[in-house]
């Protein structure tokens, strides 16, 4: 949709309450995208496959929020995939979103094992929506289980929409679908303008786990 401007908090707020977001490479200018379709999750709608619930409830693995969010983005930056060359998440991405974590913004979800984190997911938070952004693991499983325990958090808080940007077959396990870009944008817009639903635990430092 655009090319150019900057990463500022305000910048990337007003950018995400219009359904768009920015990707690009390094090397690149600062690309912004609204992607049509859209792929898009409902908290309420979310499938939780059994064998995924039954680990989730295994007591070796820990789950918390906000705890960590410069381990979890950076551990995304370092994950090496399939499908891509290199990272998207750069290092003025990661400064960015460090700062939309700071302002509030910004959300982690962090899976520990034996004290290490393991994995994780982050994504940006704001009324009642919110958008995925990366997952990363370092054992088997644990993006998913952080990736469950989120979805329920969302679910539970009253969240209205989880923005997957595009298509992948991952999330189209968890029940995420392709929406028109119109059907996306009405429904956002709505949710956009309520209080922001994210839990306020996290924002007094104490220490919220699953």
């Amino acid at each position: 949709m655009a090319m150019g401007g900057g990463l500022s908090v305000a910048m990337l707020n007003e950018a995400y309450r219009c359904g768009i977001f920015p990707w690009f490479s390094p090397g690149q200018p600062i690309l912004w995208w609204s992607t049509d379709p859209r792929f898009v999750l409902i908290p309420s709608e979310v499938k939780i496959p059994r064998s995924l619930a039954k680990e989730s409830r295994k007591p070796y693995w820990k789950v918390t929020f906000d705890q960590d969010f410069i381990g979890v983005i950076q551990g995304c930056a370092e994950t090496q995939r399939a499908d891509q060359d290199g990272t998207w998440i750069t290092p003025d991405m990661i400064a960015a979103y460090i700062e939309m974590h700071r302002a509030g913004l910004a959300h982690s979800t962090e899976c520990w094992r034996d004290g290490e984190l393991v994995g994780g997911c982050y994504g940006i938070g704001i009324g009642a929506a919110f958008y995925g952004e990366s997952m990363f693991y370092r054992v088997p499983n644990a993006s998913k289980v952080a990736f469950t325990a989120l979805t329920r958090r969302l679910q539970t808080s009253g969240y209205r929409i989880i923005d997957c940007q595009q298509e992948t077959a991952h999330l189209a396990r968890f029940g995420a679908t392709k929406w028109p870009r119109s059907r996306f944008l009405d429904i956002l817009e709505e949710a956009v303008q309520l209080p922001d639903h994210w839990p306020q635990a996290e924002k007094t430092g104490q220490e919220p786990s699953l």
